[in-house]
């Protein structure tokens, strides 16, 4: 009896220690695996209790290899990456090639991009974000609003810094030389990274131009003055731009190498005052009215398509678009046409500068997790590789912006099947000067609708040059006013 009940107890023992195991497990365990255990539980004497033990750890083997890959998914789970831009059309659709690629080339991070719409429409989504402490971790930023959210203390994460921290290093010198300062501060570090970078360039009807008898287009505008009558004569104006403030304006400052604000361009403070009523810039938009008159310049309005239209459909033989332009064009013109530089005057400097970049940037947000900063950076280094950013230049037109991926473009003969694909480039390396790293100034989407406003009434006669310029200095500087009233 003593040992029979010994052994009764070590069964008993033995089952409710199994038991109190298989409480432990049995939420993982499938249903199959499950009822096979109970069964082994409920079992009579007859199987032995070692052997009853070893069976059931054999099920729970098995039902623990069956749901592995459930417990590597919650081990691994995913940091989300919040990606807000204002890419619409094409340029929206490589965006999400872009994530694809991204998400399939590293397990650790997840990127989400989302579009927000327009420039100014993802800027004030990001603005009223941040207020609401909603932000996503990477929004794209236009030239024009760059100093507003540089300037928003707290609201961004350098890139340099960020890069520097979590990607193994920064080095600014990897950049295009064109592309390097426009979202750094007055120090030269870069708080946003360039994404869809461009510069003004001419395009031009080859067509036309061999209609009318022209070898080549015009790399000044004294050379332009002296074609335009011939081009008028064959029935064409002559030319047409989309963007009077970005290429008339701020990058005929820095093609000339002109000061456009005090305060450094705007980089050293946000106490400054905008330049742009100067002789030069009143000469050129004399210029560019005795055009209009003279019908060798036409002027569709400010819609960026309404005057690249105007190109497409032949009415002009010569275009000032954007370097990102170029594969649309490719697309829609249905003639030969060749892209070539912006041009200066011969009058007021002799040997031209750089231009300075337009599109948008990358910030990265402040507030975030560390993980998710890992994640940021992470995707950045994806982002500039040479490998994503030749895929970003080929399919859009906009420059690469990495000494390599320029490198990685030539070497592959990319330029010897499409030569003006390479002009953006050549254009943003040409020498800077003391004015040619950009601006930075604040609420310059505002005064961007100020100078559209007193340009079209240069146009329509409504005021003469001086007195549109002397008006639009005025509005402009009480802007700048109002912007450092608020950061200050």
């Amino acid at each position: 009896m003593l040992g029979g009940g010994l052994v009764d107890r070590r069964t008993a023992l033995a089952v409710k220690s199994n038991f109190v195991w298989e409480s432990l497990f049995v939420a993982t365990l499938s249903c199959a695996c499950l009822e096979a255990v109970v069964h082994e539980l409920v079992a009579g004497t007859s199987v032995q209790p070692k052997e009853r033990t070893m069976r059931i750890i054999s099920l729970f083997a098995a039902g623990a290899v069956a749901l592995a890959p459930l417990f590597a998914g919650a081990a691994y789970a995913q940091t989300e990456i919040q990606w807000w831009h204002a890419m619409g059309g094409r340029l929206g659709e490589v965006v999400e090639e872009i994530a694809t690629k991204y998400n399939a080339s590293q397990d650790d991070y997840v990127l989400v991009p989302t579009f927000k719409g327009g420039y100014e429409d993802t800027m004030t989504a990001g603005i009223a974000a941040f207020r609401a402490k909603q932000q996503p971790n990477i929004i794209q930023i236009f030239d024009a609003g760059a100093a507003t959210i540089i300037n928003a203390e707290g609201a961004t994460i350098p890139v340099a810094d960020l890069m520097s921290e979590h990607a193994g290093g920064f080095d600014s010198a990897d950049y295009i030389e064109g592309v390097r300062y426009f979202y750094a501060d007055s120090d030269g570090k870069m708080i946003g990274l360039p994404f869809n970078a461009s510069t003004p360039l001419l395009y031009y009807n080859k067509d036309i131009f061999a209609e009318v008898g022209i070898d080549a287009p015009p790399a000044t505008w004294e050379e332009f003055e002296a074609m335009a009558p011939k081009i008028k004569a064959a029935g064409y104006q002559a030319l047409a731009q989309s963007h009077s403030p970005w290429i008339f304006s701020e990058n005929f400052m820095s093609r000339h190498n002109l000061q456009l604000a005090t305060g450094n361009n705007g980089y050293d403070s946000t106490d400054v005052k905008v330049l742009y009523n100067n002789p030069e810039m009143k000469m050129h938009w004399g210029k560019v009215k005795e055009w209009l008159d003279n019908d060798w310049y036409g002027f569709y309005g400010r819609a960026w398509g309404d005057n690249q239209d105007a190109f497409v459909q032949k009415k002009v033989a010569m275009w000032l678009g954007s370097s990102g332009s170029f594969g649309g064009l490719s697309k829609s013109a249905d003639f030969a046409f060749g892209a070539s530089y912006l041009p200066y005057w011969k009058s007021i400097i002799d040997e031209p500068k750089g231009t300075f970049i337009g599109g948008a940037a990358l910030f990265a947000m402040s507030g975030k997790s560390e993980e998710e900063n890992k994640g940021v950076a992470d995707f950045l280094a994806f982002l500039t590789s040479s490998d994503m950013q030749y895929f970003w230049h080929r399919e859009t037109g906009y420059v690469p912006i990495t000494n390599a991926a320029y490198e990685q473009a030539k070497s592959d003969g990319y330029y010897e099947t499409t030569p003006d694909a390479e002009i953006g480039i050549l254009q943003l390396t040409q020498p800077g000067g003391e004015w040619t790293k950009g601006y930075r100034l604040g609420y310059y989407v505002q005064i961007r609708e100020v100078m559209y406003k007193h340009y079209e009434d240069i146009f329509s006669g409504k005021a003469s040059v001086e007195d549109a310029f002397a008006a639009m200095e005025e509005e402009s500087n009480a802007l700048l006013v109002r912007f450092n009233d608020t950061y200050k």
